[in-house]
């Protein structure tokens, strides 16, 4: 990908669209092609919550958290084992180089966490200013995918990001507080939060 393929793939994260395997390539989306209206985000402030349950599991400190640590690894869970909205991956061949490039660029990112030696789970997203989008997530081990959300959140938090996107509402995601905006809103603060210099690795 080159710098001018780079900026036009930066500029439909920016207005909210994201990508999808199609038959000929890679389509761009917004929530509607999942039939709803209404964008995701996670919030980043006291109503996100973590479950009863899961805490045990936090205070266990049965996973590690790392970055970017093995960004293929998560590529290929996320593309395999990753929870889509239908019954086939939206993560083709064809997307999973888009990542990479963007992975090169320092756009793309890995938040994964560890059993031992072995990748437990993770969430693939993009980072433009203080925005965080998330485009998947995956477990091969049970809880590790909600704990990279709880690390997760607190790493945006820390780092003074505005927003995490998690793109369409589920009931996974409405346990952690998820909240439903309206386009337009959503629009608003994803601009508003791109402007805004944050770093999501040092």
């Amino acid at each position: 990908m080159d710098k001018s393929n780079l900026q036009a793939v930066l500029g439909m994260y920016a207005q909210g669209y994201f990508p999808l395997g199609i038959e000929h390539g890679i389509g761009w989306f917004d929530q509607r092609a999942y039939g709803t209206p209404y964008r995701a985000l996670m919030p980043l402030d006291e109503r996100f919550h973590i479950p009863r349950s899961l805490r045990r599991v936090l205070n266990s400190r049965r996973f590690e958290v790392r970055i970017d640590h093995d960004f293929e690894g998560v590529l290929e869970g996320c593309a395999t084992r990753g929870w889509t909205y239908s019954s086939e991956t939206w993560l083709t061949p064809e997307v999973a180089e888009l990542y990479r490039s963007l992975h090169r660029y320092g756009f793309a990112h890995s938040f994964e966490t560890w059993c031992g030696n072995q990748l437990a789970g993770g969430i693939l997203g993009i980072a433009l200013g203080a925005a965080f989008i998330g485009d998947s997530m995956f477990y091969s081990i049970p809880n590790a995918s909600k704990v990279a959300m709880v690390r997760l959140v607190e790493h945006l938090r820390a780092r003074g990001f505005e927003i995490f996107d998690v793109q369409v509402q589920n009931p996974h995601l409405a346990r952690f507080g998820a909240i439903e905006v309206d386009p337009l809103e959503f629009r608003q603060r994803l601009w508003r939060a791109i402007q805004k210099p944050a770093r999501f690795v040092d």
